[in-house]
């Protein structure tokens, strides 16, 4: 059957994240640090408007772009939280999760050859989603000197004449690292003098713990060549809602659009409307929710300091990212035997790329009962080697 199968298809490596937590679930009593999906239940209000639009009879397809109502009340989130301003008619799509919106944003500008920069350490379906649109992905490194942030040089390094895009995270993940205004000021001036286009993964945005998130597309003049990707599942705790979107200049998005016809035609009406909801009422929980994680950020991060994992504190979402070196293992290693000896599950920092090697992502979206029992099995397990 291999003779039938892609080669792009073939060439693409399986997710790193989940080798560890399906290897997790096998086994009793682990700690999972794996998988980055909150603990908290998704607020009720949001679950509750759900079941009565279904009690209702709302269950068939929405326009393509979304609900109006949806889009109405998003254009004006964006435009109150990060002076973010985007038609709800014309530049705003409703998608099925962040991951389609990546996907979507990807398809409508990349040609076979082009270039797309991605910064890394990054998600590990970044660089995929580039190569199953025909397009090279060419990492850019953000080092732990930089605290993971996008360094300038290392990015005017990466261009050549082949060069489109660049996707950036921020906050970011694996690391938490947080870009400030004066930082992406100077990465806007590259692509911008370079006419590149910007792929601009946001979805941590609500999970930042030093000042406020700043949104790429409000940097310079950078609002008209940027792809906005943002969602509902990591600040409203609506992980397996899947509902997404992607924000972009009408001629982009337009495009976008097009190809989510095709592919997904429309998000879950059910979970189009728990999100309308999400942002009408549940901005409390969504705040509870960030300062239980700021908590749990401090406890671990210093845990993880004195335990001897030196790790830079994250500005952003809920990953805590130390590093294992001198301890005579790779990361690899490192993450298979601290799962089978101490049944403490993390994903070796190598699979997210370039500057991820010897790191361990380590995802504190557990309760800090479980955080402070991990640390002493890390503990122990660093005391074995």
């Amino acid at each position: 059957m291999r003779n039938f199968i892609s080669e792009r298809a073939q060439s693409i490596p399986s997710s790193g994240i989940r080798k560890f937590f399906d290897l997790a679930l096998t086994m009793e009593d682990v700690i999972s640090l794996g998988v980055g999906e909150p603990d908290f239940r998704t607020p009720w209000n949001i679950c509750e408007s759900s079941i009565y639009s279904i009690e209702q009879g709302v269950t068939s397809y929405t326009p393509n772009k979304g609900l109006p109502a949806l889009r109405e009340v998003l254009s004006s989130y964006l435009k109150q939280h990060y002076n973010l301003t985007y038609n709800s008619d014309s530049e705003i799509i409703i998608t099925s999760g962040v991951s389609e919106a990546l996907d979507i944003a990807i398809r409508a500008i990349v040609d076979p050859g082009d270039e797309v920069l991605v910064t890394q350490p990054s998600y590990v379906s970044y660089a995929p989603c580039v190569t199953l649109a025909g397009g090279m992905p060419v990492p850019v490194e953000c080092t732990e000197a930089d605290k993971f942030k996008l360094n300038p040089d290392t990015l005017q390094e990466k261009i050549t004449r082949k060069t489109k895009a660049l996707m950036i995270n921020f906050p970011n993940n694996p690391t938490g690292a947080v870009m400030s205004r004066k930082d992406l000021e100077a990465i806007a001036d590259i692509v911008i003098d370079n006419d590149l286009l910007l792929i601009t993964d946001e979805v941590y945005a609500e999970l930042t713990y030093e000042g406020s998130h700043i949104a790429a597309g409000t940097v310079s003049d950078l609002w008209q060549r940027t792809i906005t990707l943002n969602g509902f599942s990591k600040a409203y705790a609506m992980t397996g809602w899947r509902v997404g979107y992607l924000c972009a200049p009408k001629d982009l998005c337009e495009i976008a659009l097009k190809i989510h016809q095709y592919v997904m035609l429309c998000a879950p009406v059910m979970g189009q409307v728990g999100a309308l909801e999400a942002i009408r009422s549940a901005e409390e929980d969504k705040n509870s929710m960030v300062n239980e994680y700021r908590l749990r950020r401090n406890m671990f991060v210093a845990g993880l300091n004195r335990i001897g994992l030196s790790t830079h504190i994250p500005e952003g979402a809920f990953y805590a990212f130390p590093s294992m070196k001198g301890t005579g293992l790779s990361d690899t290693e490192f993450a298979e035997r601290l799962l089978k000896e101490q049944r403490v599950a993390v994903v070796p920092g190598s699979v997210f790329g370039a500057g991820g090697e010897f790191h361990l992502r380590c995802a504190y979206a557990v309760s800090r009962k479980q955080l402070t029992e991990a640390l002493t099995r890390i503990e122990t397990f660093l005391s074995s080697l």
